[in-house]
């Protein structure tokens, strides 16, 4: 997917996300210094810190001078799990906090503002699935998809579809197709007549120690080449290399324990 949705332009001139549409991940760790030099060593990343950050150390991790995510420390002390958080567009991150409360779900962090970026929540769905709300300025999401080493799906993993997807439709109006093959609870979210992401329910299989999470997914040149690459970088593979409904893909989780997916998108 290599389109960005959505045609008013931010105050530098990128075109903003949809409403509703995945536009920036982050990840939040413990050792930021080494967790930078897993992520070049998989994605081959640049990094360059924004500046001063109300939420501690902050860089943005860049291909060919264009950010595609960003990577965070935590306070020290907090022994919280490391996880890849995805930021769902919004127009307003102020009304979309609220909306959230009013729905069932949990506002953690903010509304507050990224510097002149933009403003942003952090927020947990109803069956507790941790989400960000980013309201773009400077900044409208990440500046490139479609090549290796870049978010391209994002894919919400829950219980059951039908506890949370309302929760979902309320805050950005998202239409939603069920997947076709028979025993998979698999929706797809559209926005505009597009598929921006999905929700998918794995019942007893989801993780007793991550829970409802959204999981992201970077593209990779070659899903098996990729996994034996984060193993000799101190990664784990969860997931060896298979085939997925979009294509190769395998399901691994850096030093610090976050859990992405390595997808070769079928074209």
């Amino acid at each position: 997917m290599t389109e960005v949705w959505g045609s008013p332009q931010s105050s530098t001139g990128e075109a903003r996300h949809t409403p509703g549409t995945p536009c920036w991940t982050s990840l939040l760790a413990h050792d930021l210094e080494s967790i930078k030099d897993f992520y070049s060593g998989l994605f081959g990343w640049a990094y360059y810190s924004p500046g001063p950050r109300q939420l501690g150390p902050y860089v943005r991790a860049t291909l060919d001078g264009r950010d595609v995510a960003g990577l965070g420390e935590l306070t020290p002390g907090r022994r919280l799990p490391t996880a890849w958080t995805t930021y769902l567009a919004s127009d307003d991150a102020d009304e979309a906090a609220e909306w959230i409360r009013c729905c069932g779900g949990t506002v953690g962090v903010g509304p507050l503002a990224a510097e002149d970026a933009g403003r942003l929540v952090i927020a947990s769905d109803p069956a507790g699935a941790p989400f960000g709300v980013w309201q773009g300025q400077r900044m409208a999401g990440a500046q490139l998809s479609g090549v290796p080493g870049t978010p391209v799906w994002h894919e919400l993993m829950t219980r059951r579809t039908d506890t949370v997807v309302k929760f979902y439709q309320s805050l950005f109006g998202y239409q939603t197709k069920r997947a076709e093959a028979p025993d998979t609870d698999r929706l797809a979210l559209h926005l505009d007549g597009r598929p921006v992401a999905a929700v998918r329910g794995v019942g007893a299989e989801l993780p007793r120690e991550r829970g409802p999470h959204w999981m992201t997914y970077f593209e990779v040149a070659d899903a098996g080449v990729a996994a034996a690459r984060v193993a000799g970088l101190g990664g784990r593979v969860l997931r060896p290399p298979h085939q997925g409904p979009d294509g190769d893909e395998t399901t691994v989780a850096d030093p610090e324990g976050a859990v992405l997916t390595l997808r070769r998108t079928a074209r």
